[in-house]
C-alpha cells in the first residue's frame, strides 16, 4: 500500500487549516500571500498573489478566466483545469469535489446554463465563505457550495450528468470512499473528468509520514496504475488516462510525480 497509517482525522485537520488559510488571504483585497520556497513550486501550493498568478493562468485560457473574480484564481490550487477536456452541455448538473475558492465551478456554470445546475462542495469552512462571496460577485445563480467531505457526499444518488476534481482527491486519506460516492451520485451515461497528482517512482518514507506533505498532494498520492485501479473497482468503465505532465515539468521540482488528467464514465 502508497498511503501511510496517519490518522484520518490529523490529516483533514492538517489540510482544512492549510486551505481555510489559503481563503483567507484570497479573500483580502489587494492581498499579497507569502510562499515558502516549496509551496512557490508545488503544484498544490497557493497562487502567489491576485496580481501574480502566473502558474493558474498557465492552466486556463484567457478567454475562461475572463472576468472571473480575482478572489476565484486567487485560491486556486490545482493541477490542472479539469473542464479543458470535458464535454460540458447545457442543462446538466455537474459536481465539483472540493472545489475550493469556486474557480471551475463558475467555468462550469456557464457551460451549463441557466438551466444547468452546479454543485462545489468543500470540507473548509473559509473556501466555501469564498466561493460563495465569487459567486455573487459575478451573479451565478445557477451555483451552491455545501460544506462537506467527498468521502460522504450531501447529493442524492443518480442526480449528477459529470463530476469533476482538480487535485484534491489526493488529499482524501479514504479514496476508496471518495470513488464509491462519486459512482453513487452519477446517472448512469454519467461521466468524471479528474486532475490529480500520482506517483511514478518511490516516495521517500519520511515524506510519506509528514502530515504537512499531505497538505501539498504528495503524502496521500498513489501510484497511477493504483489510482485508476481503485476507480475500477468502484465501478467506472473506459477509465483512461488523457493527459500526463511530470511534476517537474509544471514546476522544476525535482519528485516522482505527475499530474494526470483521468476521465471514465458510469456505465
Amino acid at each position: 500500500m502508497a498511503g501511510t497509517k496517519t490518522p484520518k482525522k490529523d490529516v483533514k485537520e492538517v489540510v482544512r487549516e492549510r486551505y481555510g488559510a489559503l481563503a483567507r488571504a484570497a479573500s483580502l483585497t489587494g492581498a499579497t500571500i507569502t510562499l515558502t520556497p516549496k509551496e512557490s513550486q508545488s503544484c498544490c501550493g497557493p497562487s502567489a498573489s491576485k496580481g501574480d498568478m502566473v502558474r493558474v493562468k498557465g492552466l486556463y485560457s484567457q478567454a475562461e478566466t475572463e472576468g472571473l473574480p480575482v478572489g476565484a484564481l486567487a485560491a486556486s490550487a490545482g493541477c490542472g483545469n479539469p473542464l479543458a477536456l470535458a464535454e460540458v452541455r447545457p442543462g446538466e448538473t455537474v459536481l465539483d469535489l472540493g472545489s475550493g475558492g469556486g474557480i471551475d465551478c463558475l467555468l462550469a456554470a456557464r457551460r451549463v446554463g441557466p438551466a444547468g445546475r452546479v454543485i462545489g462542495i468543500d470540507m473548509t469552512p473559509d473556501m466555501i465563505a469564498l466561493a460563495r462571496r465569487n459567486a455573487a460577485e459575478v451573479k451565478a445563480t445557477n451555483v451552491e457550495f455545501r460544506l462537506a467531505e467527498m468521502e460522504k457526499m450531501p447529493v442524492d444518488s443518480a442526480s449528477v450528468d459529470i463530476i469533476i476534481s482538480n487535485c484534491v482527491i489526493n488529499l482524501s486519506p479514504d479514496k476508496d470512499a471518495v470513488f464509491g460516492e462519486a459512482y453513487r451520485a452519477l446517472k448512469p451515461g454519467g461521466r468524471v473528468l479528474i486532475s490529480d497528482i500520482v506517483t511514478t517512482g518511490d516516495i521517500p518514507a519520511e515524506v510519506r509520514a509528514s502530515l504537512d506533505e499531505w497538505s501539498h498532494c504528495i503524502a496521500g498520492a498513489l501510484p497511477k496504475d493504483e489510482y485508476l485501479a481503485k476507480m475500477r473497482a468502484a465501478g467506472f468503465r473506459d477509465v483512461a488516462v488523457l493527459d500526463e505532465k511530470s511534476v517537474s515539468e509544471l514546476t522544476g521540482w525535482r519528485m516522482n510525480l505527475a499530474s494526470i488528467k483521468v476521465g471514465a464514465v458510469k456505465p
